[in-house]
């Protein structure tokens, strides 16, 4: 009949208008499986979930959030950094051998020069000779891992120590419960976050991932765009391996590799895509918290190791799938 609007119910009823609804907010299924398994890990070891532990969490996910920043950014250009958790490594390993020769502040300064030399190479490499950034930065993985090893065979005698400053900032917590290291998290996640969603620069980001070419003949110089990216990637790898330093209390030469993998896994489990043009930061911060509290579930059920492997692969896939099934238009 013409002249009448009538409202038609979608096909599937209250459950496609559910999944439209979790898919203009996807932060809201991250938060609630974190909640999800905060709950299950009570269950599981009652009287666990207590100020202490909610504020040794958020210590242990804080450097896990800030590589995930870095493959969050490159990933947003259909791009990745595998070299990050090497030059997190490097940093720490640097600060730590330095520090007592020119001082705490001084050698962290130092300490971010190479990671931001490690950058800058990944984004010449990428954005003006056209590597492809996963064979790219596993090169340079692979060359700083050496120079590590030639440099801590160099200082066999100088020693390591991680200075109170740097621990303090990174392993102690304010009023109890409030880690340090969100001093500088918080300032420098709404920076990222701005930054991505407000910024010039982040609206490039997203063009170049979402359609390289187009970008080009929009007059969008790419090489330079993604020389500053890995740039910035190097130099957040750097800092993120300062404060995990600061949460273990020592540095070695491979003291972040660990945290790869879970750095590509937090920015995927939080939304964004491997192929470049969606995603963003506050769901990849969720995912590092997702991350660091089903590791904690998995040392609470004591499985052996390579049983626990097994399941944190098995549950990042099925979350990482679940997630995109539910925020992703059918």
């Amino acid at each position: 009949m013409t002249g009448s609007a009538t409202a038609v119910e979608p096909r599937g009823g209250p459950l496609v208008v559910a999944r439209v609804w979790l898919r203009d907010r996807p932060l809201v299924p991250l938060l609630l499986l974190l909640a999800g398994l905060v709950a299950l890990l009570e269950v599981v070891q009652p009287g666990i979930v207590s100020v202490n532990w909610v504020a040794s969490t958020m210590r242990f996910a804080i450097p896990l959030a800030i590589l995930a920043a870095c493959q969050t950014m490159t990933m947003l250009t259909g791009g990745i950094d595998l070299s990050v958790a090497v030059v997190a490594s490097m940093s720490a390993y640097v600060m730590a051998t330095t520090q007592s020769d020119i001082g705490w502040l001084a050698a962290s300064l130092v300490a971010l020069v190479p990671a931001g030399v490690v950058g800058l190479v990944n984004g010449i490499g990428v954005g003006l000779f056209r590597v492809h950034p996963l064979i790219m930065t596993i090169s340079m993985s692979l060359v700083v891992s050496g120079a590590v090893n030639v440099y801590a065979r160099s200082n066999i005698t100088g020693g390591t120590r991680v200075p109170s400053e740097i621990t303090d900032l990174g392993g102690q917590s304010l009023l109890g419960f409030l880690p340090n290291s969100l001093i500088v998290f918080i300032p420098l996640a709404a920076l990222i976050l701005v930054a991505l969603r407000r910024s010039g620069y982040g609206r490039l980001l997203y063009a170049v991932g979402d359609n390289e070419v187009a970008s080009r003949l929009a007059g969008v110089r790419v090489g330079r765009v993604l020389v500053v990216l890995y740039l910035i990637s190097g130099l957040l790898a750097g800092f993120a391996g300062l404060i995990y330093a600061g949460v273990i209390g020592s540095a070695t030469g491979r003291l972040v590799d660990p945290f790869l993998l879970p750095s590509v896994a937090a920015a995927v489990i939080g939304g964004t895509s491997i192929f470049g043009g969606r995603g963003g930061y506050a769901g990849s911060i969720v995912g590092a918290l997702i991350l660091t509290v089903l590791v904690t579930f998995l040392n609470v059920m004591q499985a052996p190791e390579a049983v626990r492997q097994i399941l944190f692969g098995a549950i990042i896939l099925a979350v990482a799938a679940t997630y995109t099934r539910i925020t992703e238009g059918s």
